[in-house]
């Protein structure tokens, strides 16, 4: 990732689902003068983002939310009906953002991009883990394996702060 510890979160644009229609949205809208966490997946419904990482932050959130987080962004390359339709069968509601980087652009600014092809997948997202205090990154912890949730599962980025 070439996204480090004490760099601007760059200004790029997701896209989330409001009212059953897809918003585009600068990452800015979330993070200005805020406390949020932005944990990067390789994709919705994949098998170690459904068991371990997404429910991690939804069980956590109340934690997360006690040492100041205003928003908690769960961040994949999927488009935001796919985003939503995961985070409702994972009871997220309104606890989570769940936001779509379907062109990339998000995940590659932040050079989180990998590539999946070899696995039927072509380009994701690395797992990571940042917390970003007014668009600054304060702590990043990204995993050398998407197929891993250690360090940056919701238990241990909690302990970081």
């Amino acid at each position: 990732m070439k996204l480090k510890e004490n760099e601007n979160l760059p200004s790029e644009e997701i896209f989330v689902l409001e009212g059953g229609e897809p918003i585009k949205k600068s990452i800015e809208e979330y993070t200005k003068g805020k406390k949020v966490i932005i944990f990067g997946l390789p994709g919705a419904y994949t098998s170690v983002c459904s068991a371990k990482h997404l429910p991690g932050y939804v069980k956590n959130i109340d934690a997360f939310k006690s040492k100041g987080i205003d928003h908690v962004i769960c961040m994949s390359v999927n488009d935001p009906f796919v985003m939503s339709a995961w985070g409702k069968e994972h009871n997220v509601g309104d606890k989570i953002v769940m936001a779509g980087d379907p062109f990339l652009t998000f995940t590659k600014s932040i050079g989180a991009d990998v590539d999946k092809s070899a696995r039927g997948l072509g380009i994701r997202s690395n797992r990571y883990t940042m917390l970003v205090e007014n668009g600054k990154v304060t702590k990043l912890q990204e995993e050398e394996d998407t197929g891993a949730c250690e360090i940056s599962a919701a238990e241990n980025f909690l302990n970081l702060f």
